[in-house]
């Protein structure tokens, strides 16, 4: 049986490798994958904020991903710059696609562990 850690390690391993395998297909249209690429990370979110025992709404996991804007900006900014070159910008899209996922995945872990451990010491 797998642990509470191991879950989220895999739902933020696997939401990284759907948004490179997206960023990876649409990386010569910039922008196109965000409309794909916006639910995962919602959804990853939603995903590890249940595993620590918090309901989250669709809303506020997208207000979680917004705030991480100079992150999302940055990826934007290698897509528009580089994500147009056949081959080097489908791997450098994917590559950035992930690692900001990845990011995103591991501050709102730390973030609902912190709310998880607030709410236990309140007990």
């Amino acid at each position: 049986m797998a642990t509470r850690n191991q879950k989220i390690h895999g739902i933020i391993h696997v939401a990284s490798a759907a948004c490179a395998g997206v960023g990876a297909g649409l990386a010569q249209l910039p922008g196109s994958d965000a409309v794909v690429i916006v639910p995962i990370q919602t959804a990853m979110i939603m995903s590890i904020a249940s595993q620590h025992g918090v309901e989250l709404t669709k809303t506020l996991a997208t207000d979680f991903i917004l705030t991480s804007v100079a992150t999302t900006g940055g990826r934007f900014l290698s897509q528009l710059f580089l994500g147009w070159i056949p081959v080097l910008g489908n791997a450098i899209n994917a590559s950035t696609a992930a690692g900001v996922t990845e990011a995103i995945g591991w501050a709102a872990d730390r973030y609902f562990a912190k709310t998880d451990e607030k709410t236990k010491g309140g007990q």
